[in-house]
């Protein structure tokens, strides 16, 4: 799944990390900051498919795995409901044999040392051993848009995620907004430059010397 999305403009956002093309985006579509990554080294630049289920529910994340195209990550809405673990090792095996990009979800996660050795990317905003169950008639969503914090995401937006959080890109700017990222990274490593050169950065921003 690419969702219309070259290799090389994944690879130039997964670079550029989620707080550049937060800000180059206008500071829109940054998840809670609760949602972590479980290795702070894991970066992601995929195209969402989104899933919604009950709180303490994950049979909806079973029928996610089988329904995302290869190279997405799944975005889990439960609620907000952080206290039970909804994804774990068998899941995570099932979504590698998938070939799908990583997990993130409002929720918990457990099995965090096999997840971790396993290498597959998982971003929660919660580590619990709460068990789920897996109700028939629970009410859940596949493929359409889920509400994340007071971010709405839809199935092919462009989903950024490091150490520092996880950002949402409406796949319509994502391109634009990612060229505006690359103009932030250039400006930024100039002003490196100056600092470096002793330049102050009250001065190269214009900033009040003193307060009002």
């Amino acid at each position: 799944m690419s969702a219309g999305f070259s290799a090389e403009l994944l690879d130039n956002a997964r670079r550029l990390g989620s707080a550049t093309l937060h800000e180059a985006g206008g500071k829109i579509g940054a998840l809670p900051s609760s949602i972590k990554p479980l290795n702070a080294q894991w970066r992601i630049a995929a195209p969402a498919f989104t899933v919604a289920g009950p709180a303490l529910d994950n049979l909806w994340l079973h029928r996610a795995i089988y329904a995302a195209p290869k190279g997405a990550v799944l975005l889990h809405e439960c609620g907000a409901f952080a206290e039970a673990g909804y994804w774990g090792g068998v899941m995570a095996n099932a979504a590698l044999a998938r070939d799908l990009a990583g997990f993130i979800s409002e929720g918990g996660v457990r099995d965090v040392e096999e997840l971790r050795a396993l290498g597959f990317k998982v971003f929660a905003a919660n580590i619990c051993i709460r068990g789920t169950g897996k109700r028939a008639d629970g009410a859940g969503a596949l493929g359409g848009s889920v509400r994340i914090g007071d971010v709405l995401v839809t199935t092919g937006d462009l989903v950024v995620a490091d150490a520092d959080g996880v950002v949402v890109l409406p796949a319509q700017n994502a391109e634009k907004i990612v060229a505006a990222g690359m103009e932030r990274e250039a400006k930024e490593k100039d002003i490196v430059a100056r600092l470096k050169r002793g330049e102050r950065s009250l001065d190269i921003y214009g900033l009040p010397e003193n307060a009002q």
